[in-house]
Parts: structure tokens; C-alpha cells; sequence
């Protein structure tokens, strides 16, 4: 990860510019560089992964534009190639070199060409103006506010903008800004033909799709590992890096010292490919120690965000102390496609796909937003092969009606699609899905719980949660978290639309809690 500011002013320069980039200096630790372009200016942490000479530190130059990206372009190499033949020469091996060119070739319209998770800022020197953009799943964060002269800024992370803004706001995912407009020039989430192909050919190309989703996300100067929870999305992105690489490659697994339900199926997928693998440990103690620093580092007060990211900010934590791996691939954006345990209550196919929608298109709210951050503020980079443009397409795009639970097993596409191939053992490949929130120790949550209902009197509860009118805390906890936030963010709650909670207009789904854990159909889920 990289870490990004634009500020489109020529007043640009206090104390409070500086306050806020430096904030986010642990995405970036290997360099920092701010440029004044004359109309604003751009600042890059940088942290180095392709290209890792000095030659690929931005911002990049050329002419009089500039731009600072923190992303990863995965067709960088036939792009250049072609921009080569064009007259363009390049000074590095980095892949975001070849923004300027293609911006200098395109305009906006190159931002619909590229296979890429990025956010970026460019300043275009011939008109002197700012144009920013952000990758269709918003996997690369992106934020914005207007200073007190109503000049815009652009970063990376919220924290960046306390103290420059008044109100911060998440930069739309598939958009880009330009001359005061933000613009959608790809919308992932809307499928205009549905495709009709049959469940063998479906699974067929789910199966080819995501190989090549993971293929691309292996290329890196940096040293790779992979987070495994032992579900199955995790475990199938492992599985298919392990017959993809020459060597063994490395994972690691985290949970609760007692009733730890995800390490040992970890261990299991790690034995069957043949991983060199690492279990990390963490102590209801450590967990509650950690909580204001994960919430910061967030910037969330949602219920299931937060404790999911607790043993994936120790996990990472533990990753960079103890290793030097920059580069960490993950599972998520596999739930928001093929669903959730709630989502096999869905009533209809149409409405199946409507909540997929919104998941797909609120998705840089939560899951994209834990990982980025966990896995950032430990100085990594995060890659998601299920955000893979091609595949999340194709998925979005089947008959919803191939998607729902007709099978008696979720995901049954995605399960079916490597059945019989020597990916993964059957006792992974058909397990139920747990939540990772609960599976990496069950009473992780409750501990949670526990703790927040110790800060509170029922009295205290009621009187507390009625401060806060947009997401309002429904529980202890909610409030524990909410409160956290404020102290951090204060009056930004509606960076976040709401709590993320399963559609409670679905019969079987009008809870109280997040967790499928509360689910009628959890089952064996987590056993």
C-alpha cells in the first residue's frame, strides 16, 4: 500500500497539510515526496513493490502533469509496450508510470481500460486543474472534503482529513472527478445482459477466471504471502497460488488461544498444498488492548467491520514484525458475489441479485475497508483476486437463479468449479461457511461483548445512544465502538451508510446481531 494526498489549491501549504499526510505514514515507509504543481499539490508515501528502485517513486512527471496513484495496474506491461510504440520512454519498472501517458493518449476515458485496484489523483498542467479517480470495488481507498475556501482535497484515508475539512466523504468507487463533477465509468455492480450459460460452462469459467485473477496478483518485486482463515475462500485463493508457484508458498492463520475453529482446518489446507505456514495466537487481553488502536486505524464503528478486524490486524501486525513479506493476497468479495449465510434466505432470485448489488456497491465500506486497513497500517499491500475485474463481471452477470441455494450448500458454483481437481481437500472444499469474525474463536466475540457491557450501566446505554441520530449504537458494544470512532472522528459518522446487518426484510432475518451466528441455518457452520 501507498499512501496519497491532492490538495487543489495554491494555498495549499500549513501545518495542518502536513499533520494530516503524516498520519498515514505507515502505508508508505519507505519514502515521502510532495510536489508543488503551482495550482496545489500532490504527496506520496511510498511503499516500494513494483519497481522498488528510486526511479519508481512519485509523484511521476511528465511534461507539466503529475500524478501520485497507490494502486497496482495488472496489464502495466502490454500497456507500455503499446505506449512505447507511441514515442513514450520509461525511466522505472513501475506500473504506474504509464498513468501519464495514458492520460496524455485517453483522457478519462482511460480509466474504463484499466485491469487495475487503484486510487490516484492527477494534475493536468495544460488546463491546471485536478482529476482524481478510484478502481469499480473502491479495493484502493479514496477520500474527500472541501477546506474552509472550498478547495477540494483528495487522500487516502479520513485521518488524513481531520483538521483540513469539515465534512469527509468516501471518493465514489468507478467514478472519477473532474471540473467539480464525480462521473461513473464503471459501474460493477449493473449487469445489462444476463448470461445464460449452463452450470458446467458457468463453473468451467469461474474456475479459469479465477486462476487468472490470482496469476496476476503473484507478480510482484516485493515478497508475497497469503492470509489463510481455512474457509473456503481463502483457502481456494492458497490452493490455486500454490500450483501456480515453483515454491512453497507462505501463509498465515490467526486465532483465539482456546477454540480457535479456523486453525485446524488452516493446518489442513496448508498440509495439503504443502505451504510453509505460521499460526499466530491472540489472548482476550490483547484483543481488548487492540481495540482503539484497530478503530483508529479503521475509521469505522460498525459492529461486524470491527471485530472481523481484529485478528486480521494481529495477524498483519505479527506479518510485519516478524517477516519480510510486503505483499499479502486475501478471500474477500467472495461472499458480496456468490452470497451469504442470510442470503439463502433470499425470496426471489431477482431479489438474490438486488442484495448483491448493494453489497458489491457498499462493498469499500466494509470488508475492502478491513482489509485495506488492517493490512496497511502494518505497512503491507492488500491484492483481492475475487475483486478481479474479468471474474467479478462474469459472476455478477449469471442467472441469479444458478447463484441461490438450490443446492443445499452455498456457493455451490464456486465449490463445484474446483470439485475433483486436487485444490483442496473435500472436508474444505464442501465446509460450511463460518464467519471470520466468530471463526477465529467464538469467544473472541463474546469477550468483546463482555468488556462492553462492563462500560456501561443500562441507564448509562440509553442515554448515551441517543446522542448519535445517524446509525444509531443499538447494543453496548455498538456504542463501545461508536464512541471510539468519535473520539478519533468526531461528527464523520456518515462516512458509513449504516451498521452492516442482513436484510431484515427477509423472513429469518430480523436480528439483532451481524454474526451468522444468530442465523437459523449456522448449523455446522464453524465446527
Amino acid at each position: 500500500m501507498c499512501s496519497i494526498i491532492g490538495y487543489c489549491d495554491p494555498a495549499w501549504e500549513s501545518a495542518a497539510f502536513y499533520d494530516g499526510f503524516f498520519r498515514t505514514k505507515s502505508r508508505g515507509p519507505d519514502d515521502t515526496k510532495i510536489v508543488n504543481t503551482g495550482k496545489g499539490a500532490l504527496g506520496f508515501h511510498r511503499l516500494a513493490i513494483m519497481g522498488l528502485h528510486p526511479e519508481g517513486m512519485q509523484p511521476f512527471q511528465l511534461d507539466a502533469d503529475a500524478v501520485v496513484c497507490n494502486g497496482e495496474i495488472y496489464d502495466f506491461l502490454p500497456i507500455r509496450e503499446e505506449l512505447k510504440a507511441k514515442g513514450y520512454a520509461f525511466e522505472s519498472d513501475s506500473d504506474c508510470e504509464v498513468l501519464l501517458p495514458l492520460w496524455q493518449e485517453y483522457g478519462t476515458d482511460m480509466f474504463r481500460m484499466l485491469d487495475a485496484e487503484f486510487a490516484c489523483v492527477i494534475y493536468d498542467g495544460k488546463t491546471g486543474s485536478f482529476v482524481a479517480a478510484r478502481d469499480p470495488f473502491g479495493i484502493r481507498p479514496l477520500y474527500y472534503g472541501y477546506d474552509k475556501n472550498g478547495a477540494i482535497v483528495f487522500a487516502s484515508e479520513p485521518k488524513n482529513l481531520v483538521g483540513l475539512t469539515e465534512k469527509i466523504r468516501p471518493f465514489p468507487p468507478g467514478h472519477y472527478y473532474k471540473d467539480g463533477e464525480f462521473i461513473c465509468y464503471n459501474d460493477i455492480s449493473a449487469v445489462e445482459d444476463v448470461c445464460r450459460d449452463d452450470p458446467e460452462t458457468a463453473c468451467l469459467n469461474i474456475r479459469e477466471k479465477l486462476i487468472a485473477g490470482v496469476k496476476k496478483r503473484l507478480v510482484a518485486d516485493a515478497k508475497v504471502g497469503f492470509l489463510l482463515s481455512g474457509g473456503l475462500d481463502s483457502s481456494l485463493v492458497c490452493a490455486i497460488a500454490a500450483k501456480e508457484s515453483k515454491e512453497p508458498i507462505r501463509t498465515f492463520a490467526i486465532g483465539m488461544e482456546k477454540d480457535a475453529i479456523d486453525l485446524k482446518y488452516a493446518r489442513q489446507v496448508a498440509d495439503f498444498i504443502g505451504s510453509d505456514h505460521t499460526e499466530v495466537f491472540m489472548t482476550p487481553e490483547e484483543v481488548v488492548a487492540s481495540l482503539e488502536t484497530v478503530i483508529e486505524a479503521l475509521g469505522t464503528y460498525d459492529i461486524t467491520t470491527v471485530r472481523a478486524s481484529m485478528g486480521m490486524y494481529l495477524v498483519c501486525k505479527a506479518i510485519h514484525e516478524t517477516t519480510d513479506i510486503r505483499v499479502l493476497l486475501t478471500g474477500e468479495i467472495s461472499d458480496e458475489l456468490f452470497g451469504y449465510k442470510y442470503t439463502d434466505f433470499a425470496p426471489s432470485a431477482a431479489e438474490f441479485q438486488k442484495e448483491a448489488e448493494k453489497r458489491v456497491r457498499e462493498l469499500h465500506m466494509y470488508d475492502v475497508l478491513r482489509a485495506d486497513r488492517c493490512i496497511s497500517v502494518n505497512s503491507l499491500e492488500a491484492r483481492v483476486p475475487f475483486g478481479d475485474l474479468d471474474f467479478a463481471r462474469y459472476v455478477m452477470s449469471l442467472d441469479p437463479e444458478m447463484k441461490m441455494n438450490r443446492y443445499h450448500k452455498g456457493k455451490y458454483l464456486l465449490r463445484h468449479a474446483f470439485e475433483g481437481l486436487g485444490y483442496l481437500p473435500d472436508e474444505i472444499l464442501w465446509r460450511e461457511k463460518a464467519a471470520f469474525s466468530d471463526a477465529v474463536g467464538h469467544s473472541m466475540v463474546d469477550d468483546l461483548k463482555a468488556y462492553a457491557e462492563s462500560r456501561y450501566t443500562d441507564a448509562e446505554f440509553e442515554r448515551k445512544r441517543k446522542l448519535y441520530t445517524h446509525a444509531q449504537p443499538f447494543t453496548k458494544e455498538s456504542l463501545l465502538y461508536r464512541e471510539i470512532f468519535e473520539k478519533y472522528y468526531p461528527g464523520q459518522a456518515k462516512m458509513i451508510a449504516d451498521f452492516w446487518m442482513p436484510n431484515k426484510a427477509w423472513e429469518g432475518c430480523n436480528v439483532n446481531d451481524p454474526s451468522a451466528r444468530v442465523l437459523s441455518n449456522y448449523g455446522d457452520s464453524g465446527k
